[in-house]
């Protein structure tokens, strides 16, 4: 840490410069001695980039930041408030606490927080940052699962975010990312009452839960309708084969959940496919994560328009349901449509449909934008259709 960054004047330049090119602030003469332009321009990239994403450390005067990879890697705030209210107990430990956003929302929560990173900068950059958020954290600078080899201590909460970057390449089991969950489970279960595992949503559910045998549940985190990631929480006093799922859609004023076990998805039947009505759904991508595609017509009172065609109906509006929501305007038969299509400009969205947006585009020689919505899709008789609408 370069602490002359912390300087009055330092950080009104740092203020003052963000809306500044980077670039270009990185290759001018920095205006302050003992201050590099890069790292002048490191300072004003990373705030910038907490400005949405963690508000309360860009809102806070005296932040130091660590580089951007840190920024990118780290939680978002919304997301560490949604996690800090799944921890149990007062013993938590962070075995890879990076920039420190997860354990800063759980201090919040808990007595007694411990932050383990292998990172020497950044384990100092978090802690220094901790003290002017005002929160109690202990710090190690240690591999975490070291950490843990290395004393007999127990824990209410272990939380751990393995790398899903090795060797700068990425990977798709849970056993490759850094550390290695699978081969260390037996240490972090035995030393946890509760295990919180975090992973990138690009991971599979099914193989991920096949790794860890047992699972209590699995929190699929949406943010407004971006999947961020996916947490598997292995309590000791309750494990299962058939855990349940939790989707929840995150917005900065609400939070939406819908719940259901793969058994009751798996063993759900749908008789009757309908033709488009008068209103038409796109589930939230934590659902499709989740692969809830048959429940949501039970549980909203909607129907799907076609067994590959994740795109639910109904005559009446269901305001509860977890996705976009659209009134319908007009059906076309994708042929017809070809022939009379006459717009300029609207948002194109596909499903189980033969020909991509990017294409649809070029040979409609359509731009997007506009509150126009043409939906392309698969019908239940197995045409191909299109439907406008616009947004409700």
């Amino acid at each position: 840490m370069n602490k002359d960054l912390l300087n009055i004047e330092v950080q009104n330049f740092i203020k003052d410069n963000l809306n500044s090119d980077i670039p270009s602030l990185s290759l001018k003469k920095s205006p302050f001695p003992k201050i590099r332009s890069k790292e002048l321009a490191e300072q004003v990239d990373s705030k910038k980039r907490c400005e949405h994403k963690l508000p309360l450390w860009f809102q806070t005067p005296g932040i130091y930041y660590p580089p951007k990879l840190a920024i990118e890697q780290a939680s978002s705030e919304l997301a560490a408030i949604y996690k800090s209210n799944l921890i149990s107990g007062d013993d938590i430990i962070d075995l890879t606490g990076g920039f420190g956003v997860d354990t800063c929302f759980f201090a919040k929560k808990s007595k007694n927080v411990t932050h383990c990173e292998l990172n020497a900068e950044l384990s100092e950059i978090s802690k220094y940052n901790s003290d002017v958020l005002g929160v109690k954290i202990e710090y190690h600078r240690v591999d975490g699962i070291e950490y843990l080899h290395s004393n007999t201590n127990k824990y209410n909460t272990i939380y751990i975010d393995p790398s899903r970057r090795v060797n700068s390449k990425k990977v798709f089991l849970l056993k490759d990312c850094e550390p290695d969950i699978i081969i260390n489970l037996e240490l972090l279960r035995s030393r946890s009452e509760l295990l919180m595992i975090k992973t990138a949503p690009l991971l599979d559910i099914h193989s991920t839960i096949n790794e860890l045998k047992e699972v209590s549940s699995i929190h699929i985190v949406s943010i407004k309708n971006e999947c961020k990631e996916l947490l598997y929480l292995i309590d000791s006093k309750n494990c299962s084969n058939d855990p349940m799922i939790i989707c929840a859609l995150i917005a900065a004023d609400e939070t939406i959940t819908y719940s259901f076990r793969i058994s009751e998805e798996r063993s759900f039947g749908i008789t009757e496919y309908s033709n488009p009505l008068d209103f038409i759904y796109l589930p939230d991508v934590a659902l499709l994560k989740a692969g809830c595609f048959k429940l949501i017509t039970r549980d909203f009172g909607v129907h799907k328009i076609h067994p590959h065609t994740h795109l639910y109906t109904s005559d009446k509006l269901n305001s509860s349901f977890p996705g976009r929501k659209f009134k319908l305007n007009k059906i076309w038969n994708y042929g017809t449509f070809i022939k009379e299509q006459s717009f300029k400009k609207a948002n194109i969205i596909c499903r189980n449909f033969p020909v991509s947006p990017e294409n649809l585009k070029k040979k409609l020689k359509i731009s997007d934008g506009g509150d126009e919505y043409l939906l392309f899709c698969t019908s239940k008789n197995n045409e191909l259709i299109v439907l406008s609408c616009c947004r409700n």
